[in-house]
């Protein structure tokens, strides 16, 4: 049984013709009726009823769409996780928190394709624990995160500190937390540092956990909230959002992981390209130290 096989056999059935289904997957019908007789010879059963009307599927044919619908989902699956093109030599997979690909992490990706144009990208999202399970599971390559886990095989560089900043769309001239205050979770840390600066606030009417898409609601709504620097800075220098100064900020740092095995040119290539990018870009703040494992 292959790929071509089955996408001809969904093809006959949402047709009902051998003729239509052989315009819709480009080949000759005789080509369809070879496909179909001989998927039919390894299933061990009759899949469709031919008659000059066209083709009507049996009962085992009705009982097998299903399967065969699954069969092509998951081929074109396979295909995206692992397949590259002719100009592509190696696949690399990289996964992060939100928060850290939106004024981050996507600047690198252009930065690859044109320093390393034969290597295919997969990103993702994701939490610490399943980016750590996802990368011992090698279903990952790179992982970005604020919280890592020192485990055998793997290296720890510090890419970022995230300076987080409470910013506001509110009116300037009263007390924000009396107007509209949007508690975002930053994660554990930020939790920790939140409670112990703000004991006496009540629990905020709104909290966010959309990562840095939380900040539309600023720019709809005047309200305030904690955001990444990165993120913000753009929107202060444009007037649409102003920051809190008398609020205390945050400094969280975000961490790169990846496999011994890597290929260290392709690992150095990577690294200099987020240095390049922290450099270029004033509302990062680069790392003031390097973990390592």
């Amino acid at each position: 049984m292959d790929i071509a096989q089955i996408r001809t056999f969904i093809a006959v059935y949402e047709t009902g013709s051998f003729l239509a289904a052989a315009e819709r997957v480009h080949v000759t019908q005789s080509t369809v009726s070879i496909r179909i007789k001989n998927l039919e010879n390894q299933i061990g059963t009759v899949l469709f009823d031919r008659n000059k009307q066209g083709a009507t599927p049996t009962l085992s044919g009705r009982h097998f769409l299903k399967h065969a619908i699954a069969l092509s989902r998951i081929w074109d699956q396979a295909r995206l996780d692992i397949g590259i093109g002719e100009e592509q030599e190696t696949i690399l997979r990289i996964g992060a928190q939100v928060s850290l690909w939106d004024g981050f992490l996507l600047s690198l990706l252009p930065w690859m394709r044109a320093h390393a144009p034969e290597v295919a990208i997969r990103t993702e999202t994701g939490h610490s624990p399943e980016l750590t399970r996802n990368l011992t599971e090698y279903s990952l390559d790179i992982a970005v995160m604020y919280r890592p886990e020192n485990r055998p095989g793997f290296r720890v560089r510090q890419v970022l500190d995230e300076e987080v900043i409470l910013v506001s769309s509110a009116d300037p001239d009263r007390d924000i937390f009396d107007q509209e205050y949007v508690y975002v979770n930053w994660g554990p840390e930020f939790q920790g540092d939140h409670a112990l600066n703000f004991p006496d606030m009540n629990v905020p009417r709104i909290s966010l956990d959309v990562g840095t898409l939380g900040i539309d609601y600023l720019l709809e709504t005047p309200a305030s909230g904690y955001f990444p620097k990165r993120i913000a800075a753009p929107l202060i220098r444009s007037g649409r959002l102003w920051q809190v100064e008398s609020a205390p900020h945050f400094t969280y740092p975000a961490y790169m992981v990846y496999g011994e095995d890597i290929d260290s040119d392709l690992m150095e290539l990577i690294l200099k390209g987020v240095e390049e990018i922290t450099t270029a870009m004033p509302d990062l703040k680069k790392p003031s130290g390097q973990k390592s494992a």
